[in-house]
């Protein structure tokens, strides 16, 4: 299992991965005003907005609990969120 990518919450998705992307050298893999999502070497770090995204961080997984409730995303990647025990956000994702 790995770490798939960082999601931090912000106003703007699009100006975040803009300006992480041209401070940071980092590779903007998909972005529009709900999400982005941008590559530095190996980790990703994508831009959410709050109402739409906990902050979290996710593991990428090839598959899931029976008793999970999947959510399919637009771009076919099936995740769910959960929280350790101290009530960090995490996502499992899949593609």
């Amino acid at each position: 299992m790995k770490i798939d990518h960082l999601a931090i919450q912000v106003p703007n998705p699009t100006a975040a991965a803009e300006w992480y992307s041209s401070n940071f050298e980092g590779k903007i893999l998909y972005s529009d005003e709900t999400w982005s999502i941008v590559k530095f070497g190996e980790t990703k770090l994508a831009f959410v907005l709050p109402k739409q995204h906990p902050a979290h961080f996710a593991f990428e997984v090839q598959g899931f609990d029976r008793k999970d409730k999947v959510k399919t995303h637009r771009d076919g990647s099936q995740s769910v969120y959960k929280k350790d025990p101290w009530g960090n956000i995490y996502e499992l994702i899949k593609y």
